[in-house]
């Protein structure tokens, strides 16, 4: 059994395959260790109950790199997107409904049901956004200069951004700092007047944040739905053909063939270092193996507190790692059911439009509030704001015939309860749940096979996040570019020589894009 190598890769998510894969293409020997019995970390595909085949926690794409895509081959492995068409479909109990895109004229008409300003000023509001996503989409797949660093090249890159925000003009650039700085509320409240397009449209802004859309960095969170594409086409939203799995067994067989080793069921107790430098890794059960180049997936508490003694780290820094916050209030329920659930504003049999993209339970910005108030002093939603979609609806090989896969994504509800526990409210909270969508569309609890309920501890144990933060800490400008994962190392480097970082971390965050993981290999070649 090989023990040596130029360099191992702790956790098999999507970003840690997409590192492991460029540095095999690169001719570099490389080992991927994953703790779980599959890849992919929150980006996988698990058959829950036979024959429903499941995305058990990352559910739908868009954000995935297209020069991974192209360089990778990933098509060749079976990577397909299936774009949802419309996207978004959100019910009202008397009896209105609003459906949107990709078609804009089909999203201007259902707008202007609710409001005739909105529907002429939604396409600049798209146009603002897009404008904006120029500027900062390249960033994603660059590395994030230290404006605190002497060196030559941070100071050019500081410059060459300041120099490309100014060319933006003074109008685009306040719309891009406020994006990357403030709160959704006022955005959507200046551009528009319907507080059922404003809800519609700050869902995009608080999933997997614990924030409601009134709070400073949830702009940045909703942004993130014009910047990725799907078959070539920006800001559409799509399934992933097989589920998301696909994505990460794809991504390890262009690893594979490039020569790269995937052991799972090999979870790391220990990362080994020497006299400042990495040597390698012993798993739990002992098992050593020995590289001159490590690099962890996983988020920096479990990397340095976890697998490192603090000792081994500089006092300052791994201050600066505890500090991280990693609060989370998200729910994932996976449900397998007999039929879509059908909505009383838009009776019908079968697979409809609004079964296609994602089905929201939200009526309007104060619900979002509210939802969120009771989390913040430590309880459930009351009223949670649901995301639901049906991925079934477009890919038929997830079911059996006729029944499909409900994935539920729900704000609010934290990880550490007040009073009681997750043990005791888990199933309450879903019931919960259920009993909302069921006011919504009668029939559904009867409809229900099988569920599964995630909630954040569940996250925790189950994918190995801390707090369950599903980005692995939060995404505001703290802890963004430069200051992420935190300042002086967002350069996918460690205080230990050999020592990277690749997962989200890092630059650019959260979300399946692969970019972390592609900018990590980057800078693990440049050091050769």
């Amino acid at each position: 059994m090989a023990t040596n190598y130029d360099a191992i890769i702790i956790g098999a998510g999507h970003n840690g395959l997409v590192t492991a894969a460029y540095l095999a293409k690169a001719g570099y020997r490389v080992l991927v260790l994953e703790r779980r019995d599959l890849v992919g970390g929150c980006c996988v595909t698990e058959e829950l109950w036979p024959g429903f085949k499941v995305s058990t926690a990352a559910y739908v794409n868009s954000l995935l790199r297209p020069e991974i895509i192209r360089d990778l081959d990933l098509k060749s492995y079976g990577f397909e997107m299936l774009p949802r068409s419309p996207s978004s479909f959100t019910p009202y109990q008397d009896g209105r409904y609003l459906m949107m895109g990709p078609d804009q004229q089909m999203t201007l008409k259902e707008i202007a049901k609710f409001s005739t300003r909105d529907a002429e000023n939604y396409p600049k509001y798209e146009a603002m956004l897009t404008r904006v996503a120029d500027f900062l989409e390249p960033m994603l797949v660059q590395t994030p200069p230290d404006p605190f660093s002497n060196r030559i090249g941070d100071l050019w890159k500081v410059a060459k951004t300041g120099w490309g925000f100014r060319g933006l003009g003074r109008d685009v650039a306040t719309d891009a700092v406020e994006i990357m700085t403030g709160a959704a509320k006022p955005i959507l409240d200046r551009w528009f007047e319907s507080d059922e397009l404003k809800a519609t449209i700050a869902t995009d802004a608080v999933i997997g944040a614990f924030a409601p859309p009134s709070h400073p960095g949830t702009a940045y969170v909703l942004f993130h739905h014009v910047m990725g594409e799907c078959n070539g086409v920006r800001g559409v939203w799509g399934y992933v053909r097989g589920g998301m799995g696909t994505i990460s067994n794809s991504i390890a067989s262009a690893a594979k063939k490039h020569g790269a080793e995937i052991r799972t069921k090999a979870e790391v107790g220990r990362i080994l270092v020497k006299g400042g430098a990495v040597v390698g890794v012993a798993l739990k059960d002992g098992t050593e193996f020995r590289a001159p180049r490590v690099v962890s997936g996983a988020d920096a508490n479990v990397t340095f507190v976890k697998l490192m003694e603090a000792k081994e780290l500089p006092p300052d820094f791994l201050a600066a790692v505890k500090r991280i916050d990693y609060a989370s209030a998200t729910v994932k329920i996976n449900v397998a059911v007999s039929e879509p659930p059908q909505f009383k504003c838009l009776p019908g049999q079968g697979i409809g439009p609004q079964h296609h993209g994602t089905m929201h339970v939200c009526p309007s910005m104060d619900y979002i509030e509210r939802a969120y108030d009771d989390a913040k002093y430590g309880k459930t939603a009351t009223n949670p704001m649901l995301e639901c979609t049906m991925a079934t609806a477009l890919d038929s090989t997830l079911a059996p015939p006729g029944q499909h896969i409900l994935s539920m994504f729900i704000q609010y509800a934290p990880y550490e309860l007040k009073g009681t526990t997750w043990d005791v409210e888990r199933d309450k909270f879903a019931d919960r749940c259920f009993d909302i969508l069921e006011e919504y569309a009668p029939g559904f609890k009867a409809s229900v096979l099988h569920r599964m309920v995630i909630a954040p501890p569940d996250m925790e144990r189950l994918w190995g996040i801390t707090g369950g933060n599903i980005m692995q800490g939060a995404m505001n400008l703290s802890s963004m570019a430069s200051f992420r994962p935190v300042a002086g190392y967002a350069n996918y480097r460690t205080p230990v020589r050999g020592l990277y970082m690749c997962g989200a971390a890092t630059h650019p965050g959260g979300g399946v894009m692969g970019a972390c993981g592609l900018n990590a290999a980057r800078e693990i070649l440049r050091d050769g």
